[in-house]
């Protein structure tokens, strides 16, 4: 499986075996920070782990599902009422993905975890947050710091940044899941000095307890 981190949250899986000899293609986040439609060329389904926008972009994939009519998604039932909304022609490939539950998408085996955005505070609403291993390899929190119960994970994308965490939760996040190697989401808003720290800390952490973190620049891609 090919993993390619796009800008902020947003991740595109690629594996052998899709329509025409190509490759299926799954996404995962394609919010306002990042390159949706490089993100959604060629994909046979995304998913959403939340309504945030910088997790969804509600105009670019609604125009999506409205243009190429084997693409489907997956989301918690309220975000899957926005994408409806959004595109109503696509209203039965918008798929409602529940909290501890298992389903196919482009080809891909999906397992969902958590239920709920972590707190930004006790005056913001906690909005539904979905968790998502891929293939038994990868797991993406969404914004949370969801542990997968009952499964190892290999490959974990840990949100590094984000106005509701510190580097300490981060680091017991990365700690308590303890996948072999782990790679960056959610840093859109750190620059390279907030970068370097708060990775800093994830690698040298992180090696203590088995996991080696790398850091990957949107666009770049790694073989699982």
């Amino acid at each position: 499986m090919r993993m390619t981190k796009l800008t902020h949250a947003c991740i595109r899986l690629e594996k052998p075996g899709g329509p025409a000899g190509g490759n299926r293609v799954l996404v995962i986040d394609p919010g306002t920070f990042s390159e949706v439609e490089e993100a959604l060329d060629g994909a046979q389904a995304f998913l959403v782990t939340h309504e945030h926008p910088d997790h969804l972009d509600l105009d670019r994939t609604g125009a999506a599902l409205a243009a190429d009519t084997s693409l489907e998604a997956w989301a918690p039932a309220a975000v899957a009422v926005q994408l409806k909304e959004a595109a109503p022609s696509a209203a039965d490939r918008i798929h409602v993905a529940e909290p501890e539950t298992e389903f196919d998408a482009a080809g891909f085996h999906v397992k969902t975890f958590g239920s709920q955005h972590a707190l930004i505070h006790a005056s913001v609403p906690v909005v539904a947050n979905i968790g998502y291993l891929v293939d038994g390899e990868v797991f993406h929190p969404g914004d949370s710091f969801t542990v997968p119960h009952g499964v190892s994970v290999n490959t974990l994308l840990v949100p590094i940044h984000a106005p509701w965490s510190k580097v300490g939760e981060v680091l017991d996040f990365m700690i308590a899941v303890g996948a072999p190697r782990a790679y960056p989401i959610h840093n859109a808003l750190l620059n390279e000095r907030g970068t370097g720290i708060a990775e800093g800390h994830a690698k040298r952490i992180g090696a203590k307890y088995g996991t080696e973190y790398v850091h990957l620049e949107p666009g770049e891609s790694v073989d699982l």
